[in-house]
């Protein structure tokens, strides 16, 4: 006997799940409901099934094939418009008309047995036999009424209260002589229940009903698939689940990752090549599919997560279902009821309220608060670019898919036959995500010149000397291994500015990329003696007269970073002794931890005072920052080297301005003031200090996060240009690093980071603008309240859902009370 599996239903009750799949493929307990019900059938014999599909035909056609992984022998029969229940079986007659055959749904998970539905119907003789089934609330499907003998009397569809007259419904389940056809007219949409089989009735057909025993659970509901995964879980229904049950109740599948110190509490399921971190609690009734990447501090409770999904660290679903490819970013929540379409993005500390639908290719922004559903909407961030260009975790966030557009919407803001220059950090997620920009940017009629692994300001340096339209550097995000960044810059080597940011994302966002034609796909080129060409620029530009009479030894780390392809060509121009740590190109060196960078630091101050040398340097990864230790192998935490490295610089030019953002200390004021310069203060934007680096009067400008500008060299930033500069210094001051620092007054200043969702941060400005009355205020960046012997200063971050506060006191008790003060007046806004 052959079957008839019905598999063209939309599934309009459970978008968004179905918005872009067909109902048949969604996944009870990681197999799609449809191979539960054709694993039935081939339990029983039926061995020979046509399926019958209609909306996104193609996906069934394509997930099931031929059945042969099944061990069956599947065929098709499509209609061209919806046919209904009997009108889509009345289009397979062909393969039909032989014998009685079995019509069952493809989205409907039960566990009845068939067999016996088939002997019923073989001993009564009749034309159609139903499959029935008793449940306790029968108003979403059709009822039956019988005789003793299983004759049924009466169909009705979906009653109402007040037309309840039995518990007994019709499953969808039926077995059918051909002769049936005859009564059902083709390419008409017709349905069983609702047409033929009343028409039948009235006309005195032999249909009779059989009530099975067993599961049965018409998945048609959010709330009925949720039901179906948990009585899959307790064993309610007898069906496979995939994978070994490694505890009582918990399944896990091949090459899963469960660290020891997460916690699992079963009855769930864990699907392929899962990776569950420590911290991570995923609890009863929880369904993940394969490859789903749980982190530390994740808490799942009765959730069902599709393929390929990442729930960051403290993220929390509660009862919630989450589509495959996307991603939930740190500290999201997601409440009951609610459901993530495919391939969305919830970014950090969104909160989805229950019931919330979210459809698919949408991206919640970052702190949002939902209590409506987002269908039509794209996005709700407002750009692409954050403070250190593009950034985000390798392969979640940042997929070579997502670069190929990234760097083809950048090369359709530019002329063809543009040139770019390329740069990479030495990690291995750099390496690859850069090939796919080089071949995004040759489709698009744009030349590259590649300069493989290279420190960044040698980059920049190379971009603003050469006849390049911009460039692009991918580096791993510093303190965080994980991620990445794509910097993204202008013809002069500088941060790509705010007009052109909004050029290349109104591209990306329309997907309206340009590609060449196949004769103007542009070149690749590797250009030669870029490290000797900046290093003579460097040696030009930067005073290190005296260093060489001086007599001086230091110690580097490179930090097994770029500026180890630097320092051969460089050290040996400067005449003096060098002890090199981690002189090296290391790929693993761009994943160190907080940890391991201070590790180094405390290594490296031995080094300084065991060798006697006049200070150490540590650079970042790219060479763009570096860490100060002083002659006695003490570190000079950021800030206070900022401080150090502006006196010496005061001192020797005794005019000019130096550029600083709002954040840094007074206590630089003082010593400007006192070697007859003057500071302009710039917002906290890297982008606005290289800029005011530009201004003629610039003699210096830092960040106060290690990072250095020599204006005589370029207006970005550079560590390998700052170390030279203060060897020149040090060597020509003959004052070591502590007796600079000793001479300088003691700063008093705290920050506090308050979190602050971003529907929110707009008022919470207003009312510090409020509180501020009176007094004198700031608005370079933030707002920046001065109050007696002191100054607070509030500044919503720009990416994340936090508003920092930074506060200067005279002593550490004023700072501290200061900044409690205001950090209360940022909190009073808040809900």
């Amino acid at each position: 006997m052959k079957a008839v599996v019905m598999a063209g239903g939309e599934g309009t009750r459970l978008r968004p799940m179905t918005a872009n799949q067909p109902k048949p493929l969604l996944p009870v307990v990681n197999r799609p409901i449809m191979e539960h019900v054709l694993r039935l059938l081939k339990r029983h014999g039926f061995d020979e099934t046509v399926v019958t599909v209609q909306f996104l035909a193609s996906l069934v056609r394509t997930y099931f094939g031929d059945g042969e992984d099944l061990g069956m022998h599947l065929s098709y029969a499509t209609e061209e418009t919806p046919l209904g229940t009997a009108g889509s079986v009345r289009n397979a007659q062909a393969a039909l008309r032989d014998d009685a055959f079995l019509v069952i749904s493809g989205d409907a998970l039960t566990d009845i047995d068939l067999g016996a539905l088939v002997r019923a119907h073989r001993s009564t003789g009749a034309l159609v036999t139903a499959c029935l089934t008793r449940v306790p609330d029968p108003l979403e499907f059709g009822i039956v009424i019988q005789r003793e003998d299983g004759r049924i009397d009466r169909f009705l569809e979906k009653p109402t209260w007040g037309q309840v007259f039995s518990d007994t419904v019709n499953t969808g389940i039926y077995v059918m002589e051909p002769e049936v056809f005859d009564h059902v007219e083709p390419g008409v949409a017709v349905d069983w229940s609702g047409d033929v089989f009343p028409r039948l009735l009235q006309r005195g057909a032999p249909l009779y009903g059989h009530v099975a025993e067993g599961y049965w659970e018409d998945v048609g509901s959010l709330e009925s698939y949720i039901r179906a995964q948990a009585d899959v879980l307790h064993r309610r229904v007898d069906v496979e689940i995939d994978g070994f049950e490694m505890a009582p109740g918990v399944w896990v599948g091949q090459g899963v990752d469960i660290d020891p110190d997460a916690r699992l509490t079963g009855p769930l399921c864990i699907g392929d090549y899962v990776k569950v971190e420590a911290g991570a609690r995923v609890g009863e009734l929880c369904v993940l599919g394969d490859n789903v990447v749980v982190k530390g501090g994740a808490s799942l409770e009765r959730a069902v997560v599709h393929d390929n999904v990442f729930v960051g660290p403290q993220v929390s679903l509660r009862g919630a279902v989450i589509g495959k490819n996307t991603d939930v970013m740190r500290a999201a929540r997601i409440g009951e009821g609610a459901v993530v379409g495919d391939e969305c993005v919830v970014e950090e500390e969104a909160y989805l309220a229950d019931g919330v639908k979210v459809y698919p290719f949408k991206t919640i922004e970052a702190g949002a608060v939902l209590h409506t559903s987002v269908i039509w909407e794209s996005r709700g961030s407002a750009s692409l670019f954050g403070p250190r260009g593009v950034s985000g975790l390798v392969n979640v966030e940042i997929t070579p898919e997502y670069v190929v557009r990234l760097a083809s919407a950048y090369a359709t803001t530019l002329p063809k036959g543009s040139v770019v220059v390329t740069a990479r950090d030495a990690s291995r997620a750099a390496r690859a995500l850069k090939r796919a920009v080089i071949s995004a940017l040759n489709s698009s009629a744009i030349d590259v010149r590649d300069l493989e692994v290279a420190p960044l300001p040698v980059t920049r340096f190379m971009t603003s000397r050469s006849d390049a339209t911009g460039g692009i550097v991918l580096r791993t995000t510093p303190d965080d291994p994980q991620s990445v960044d794509i910097v993204f810059l202008d013809a002069g080597g500088g941060d790509l500015p705010p007009a052109r940011q909004r050029a290349l994302e109104r591209v990306f966002s329309r997907q309206e990329f340009r590609r060449a034609f196949p004769g103007e796909i542009a070149e690749l080129t590797f250009p030669s003696r870029t490290v000797e060409t900046y290093v003579q620029e460097l040696m030009r530009t930067i005073d290190v007269s005296g260093v060489a009479e001086a007599g001086l030894k230091v110690v580097l780390d490179t930090s097994g970073g770029s500026v180890s392809l630097v320092l051969p060509a460089l050290l040996g121009r400067l005449g003096v002794e060098v002890l090199t740590v981690n002189n090296r190109l290391d790929e693993s060196a761009t994943s160190e931890t907080v940890a391991d960078h201070m590790r180094d630091l405390e290594r490296l101050g031995d080094l300084v005072s065991s060798s006697r040398a006049a200070f150490g340097v540590r650079f970042d990864s790219v060479g763009e920052r570096l860490s100060l230790v002083d002659e006695r192998g003490r570190l000079i935490h950021d800030d206070r080297a900022l401080l150090v490295v502006l006196d010496l610089v005061a001192a020797e030019r005794r005019s000019g301005r130096v550029a600083l953002p709002v954040t840094t200390t007074r206590v630089a004021e003082q010593v400007t003031t006192f070697h007859g310069t003057e500071v302009l203060w710039t917002s906290t934007s890297p982008a606005d200090l290289t800029r005011a680096a530009d201004v003629p009067e610039v003699i210096f400008a830092g960040d106060g996060r290690g990072g250095f500008v020599m204006p005589e060299l370029s207006s970005a930033l550079d560590g390998i240009a700052a170390f030279v500069r203060l060897l020149g210094l040090v060597a020509r001051t003959r004052l070591t690093l502590s007796q600079i620092d000793a001479r300088i007054p003691q700063a008093h200043l705290v920050r506090r980071s308050v979190p602050t969702p971003w529907a929110v941060k707009g008022a919470v400005m207003r009312t510090v603008m409020e509180a501020a009355d009176g007094r004198e205020v700031d608005t370079t960046d933030g707002v920046r309240v001065v109050e007696p012997g002191g100054w607070a200063l509030v500044l919503p971050d720009p990416s994340e859902a936090v508003t920092h506060v930074w506060a200067e006191g005279r002593d550490a008790a004023s700072a501290a009370e200061l900044v409690t003060r205001w950090a209360e007046v940022v909190e009073s806004t808040q809900p």
